[in-house]
């Protein structure tokens, strides 16, 4: 049962409440972090990247720098209990050091709102495309076919814009429910139901004939397709895909009982996004193998690429529509982790009511997408820096924004609180803590360092790129 105390009554409470329990809390961490990045984006990013070299790469930052940044985000929200802004600004202070931290909840707070802003209008794809997958526009349809079905659809901003519009409404109801009946009662249904149906297609795929490639792709290194850009793209697709530098970490640690340990509840994350990741190219790569066709098409690859394969396998629709009902699922969690800080924030600063903020909130991220949505049809020709308005906007929030957090968080954690407020945070100064330090004082950062100077070029300046 929710309460707003702690067992402790020495210990802060959050006026939001708490988690009942440890398994409601790694449902809620593992369905932010499940989402897009984990079955749209990262197959085809590791398509683009060399498959099997990549995956390498991206398993070491999830290891040496996500895992590390994401126990330093949750001790830091359990520790302040409030809002990113509010907590960097008392843990700061408390920590003797400044108010002014409260910019790096600043920070966490915007980049949510930027990344919910373009990943809402991709989510509104997939509720798009479960209506046309049941109706079996995609069965036995040939690649002219399904590339029509596709540039049809995200050049008509009418219907883009209405797909945007019911996700964000869908995402703005369960949060305005509160952290119990509408956080915590949505992951323990959608978690669950995302992962079997991720079993049966991972089943699926297994019967396409072409599984062994698929393997063969997803785990032989070809480290003669990796580039420091590929480097840049892992830690970015680390980092968005386990939902850490946005907030959204933070703020659900300030809901985390005292009781539950932050080092089980992140690796148990931590693997379960992971092996997550893992099964989307399992079931996306033998599929598109099977059909001959190239598995680094790029963000297409999910909604032309795979459409066209599954229509071409016995029972194409049904599972077509599996499949884009998973993303959905995958989608609408992590969306209500990226809404969640500026909505707390919101709650607590400006003392609006749940549904006021939840309102509020979703309709400024809402009116933001509308630069991702023309991005595909009215404004497709308006491009700059990155590319388009919803290529500037992925690439500033994954490369920049999302490492940045990330790497003062860990500084934060490991260098501004003492060591009896993390160990305290962490249940004692054995090992596993005395690992965590290291990795969040010196290996995290120097690395997250290290890849945003090659982001920005100035490692090719220098000579070192």
């Amino acid at each position: 049962m929710l309460t707003n105390q702690d067992s402790d009554s020495g210990k802060r409470t959050s006026l939001h409440g708490h988690w009942s329990s440890k398994m409601a809390f790694i449902l809620a961490v593992t369905g932010s972090a499940v989402g897009l990045g984990n079955v749209w984006k990262f197959p085809y990013v590791a398509g683009q990247n060399g498959g099997g070299a990549f995956v390498l790469v991206y398993l070491g930052c999830v290891i040496l720098i996500g895992l590390p940044v994401m126990m330093s985000e949750i001790l830091i929200g359990r520790r302040g209990r409030r809002n990113p802004v509010a907590t960097m600004e008392l843990l700061g202070e408390e920590e003797g050091s400044s108010k002014k931290w409260g910019w790096l909840g600043v920070l966490g707070v915007v980049a949510g709102i930027f990344i919910l802003s373009y990943y809402s209008v991709i989510a509104g794809w997939t509720l798009y495309y479960i209506v046309k997958s049941a109706t079996g526009a995609f069965q036995s349809a040939d690649a002219a076919t399904v590339s029509g079905i596709f540039s049809s659809f995200v050049g008509n901003w009418k219907i883009v814009l209405f797909c945007h519009t019911l996700f964000m409404g869908l995402t703005i109801f369960v949060v305005a429910r509160g952290v119990e009946r509408g956080l915590e009662q949505a992951v323990r249904f959608m978690v669950p139901a995302l992962l079997a149906l991720m079993v049966v297609l991972l089943g699926y795929s297994m019967a396409s004939g072409s599984f062994g490639l698929g393997v063969a792709f997803m785990f032989t290194p070809d480290f003669d397709a990796l580039t420091w850009q590929s480097v840049l793209a892992a830690m970015g697709q680390a980092f968005f895909t386990l939902s850490i530098g946005m907030g959204a970490i933070m703020a659900y640690g300030a809901y985390l009982p005292e009781e539950t340990s932050i080092t089980g509840a992140s690796g148990a994350v931590v693997t379960a996004d992971t092996a997550i990741a893992i099964l989307a190219g399992l079931v996306i790569f033998p599929l598109v193998f099977a059909n001959g066709l190239e598995p680094g098409e790029g963000p297409g690859l999910v909604f032309q690429t795979l459409p066209l394969a599954l229509g071409q396998l016995p029972f194409g629709s049904f599972f077509s529509t599996l499949f884009f009902v998973l993303l959905s699922f995958a989608a609408w969690t992590s969306a209500l982790g990226l809404m969640e800080p500026a909505v707390a924030w919101a709650v607590e600063h400006h003392r609006k009511t749940r549904g006021q903020a939840a309102f509020l909130v979703g309709l400024l991220i809402w009116f933001i997408g509308l630069a991702s949505v023309f991005s595909f049809n009215l404004l497709a020709e308006t491009t700059f820096l990155a590319g388009t308005l919803f290529d500037n906007v992925d690439y500033l929030t994954s490369n920049i924004m999302l490492p940045l957090g990330g790497m003062v968080i860990a500084i934060f954690a490991g260098w501004i609180m003492c060591r009896n407020s993390t160990s305290e945070e962490l249940g004692g100064a054995g090992t596993l803590y005395k690992m965590w330090r290291f990795l969040a004082r010196f290996v995290a950062p120097v690395g997250i360092l290290f890849v945003l100077l090659q982001a920005v070029g100035l490692l090719d300046k220098l000579g070192l790129g």
